[in-house]
């Protein structure tokens, strides 16, 4: 039997990005954007679904760190076959960069115990760091293996995976405990399943079920519909490296920016081409 963590998140559906989608203080304004499940958590949630498939008896417990209405994805993770889910929310987390995200989430790990696998998303399509999954290894003093488009084999605590590289591929060996990142060309997440999707769709967290009827709750005390939440005490963390507080990174402003035919230029392999681009290049700064 193989324990299994699998890193999600909710984010802000960042392909249309208006006027309105940072505040002032530099972070991002989530009632401005649609909320989605994050594409690459998605792909790392097959991949231990795959698993899965292989050893039934495998344990998947799905984490995420966000507001209360962030269970809504733990759900979706339940529809697709996952056995648990863990909400880590708190006023505290909020405004966290990637060092104080993968700070929270590696006490989270540590509080729910013993795993031999963990799979993240390569990267999230809010920030687009991919630093996450590879900081949450490093606090936890785990090996990683990113960009994996497939398990190949997993045997007693030896897994092979094929990694995605950007001329190819290679197939690497890691030994458990391990921490993987799943790329987009890794397999896309197989549906909800119907069965599953009228066992929890009743499932909440404690800070959902105050929000509802004493009807409801009366139907909801079976313990697989109990999804897990916790604050930043319940993991015991330090509340200086959380939040705003804990992040060193701070995001001027974001803006979508659509390029116009007008301002397209064709070059050619001309000496004089050659000279303009890179004359461009200096002025703007990117190279130089």
């Amino acid at each position: 039997m193989y324990k299994i963590i699998v890193l999600v998140k909710q984010v802000p559906d960042t392909r249309n990005v208006g006027k309105d989608a940072m505040k002032a203080d530099g972070t991002v304004n989530r009632a401005a954007l649609p909320a989605i499940f994050n594409p690459e958590d998605l792909n790392a949630l097959e991949l231990a679904l795959e698993v899965k498939d292989k050893y039934p008896d495998t344990h998947i417990t799905l984490l995420t760190m966000g507001p209360v209405r962030a269970a809504e994805i733990l759900r979706e993770g339940l529809y697709r076959g996952a056995d648990a889910g863990v909400l880590l929310t708190d006023k505290a987390f909020a405004g966290s960069d990637t060092l104080a995200t993968s700070y929270a989430l590696s006490r989270a790990v540590r509080k729910i115990g013993e795993f031999d696998l963990i799979f993240a998303g390569r990267q999230a399509i809010d920030g687009d760091t991919a630093q996450v999954g590879p900081q949450v290894a490093d606090k936890l003093g785990i090996p990683q293996i990113t960009y994996a488009e497939d398990v190949i084999s997993l045997k007693d605590k030896t897994v092979q995976i094929k990694r995605r590289l950007e001329r190819g591929f290679e197939v690497v060996e890691g030994q458990l405990p391990l921490l993987i990142t799943a790329h987009s060309t890794a397999p896309d997440c197989r549906p909800r399943n119907a069965k599953r999707l009228m066992k929890y769709k009743r499932a909440t967290t404690l800070s959902e079920r105050h929000n509802v009827s004493d009807d409801y709750l009366s139907a909801n005390q079976k313990p697989y519909l109990s999804i897990t939440e916790w604050c930043a005490k319940d993991v015991d963390s330090d509340l200086a490296q959380l939040g705003l507080g804990g992040s060193p990174t701070k995001v001027r402003q974001v803006e979508n920016i659509v390029f116009q035919a007008k301002e397209s230029k064709v070059l050619t392999t001309d000496d004089g081409d050659i000279e303009w681009l890179m004359q461009e290049l200096i002025t703007n700064h990117t190279i130089g």
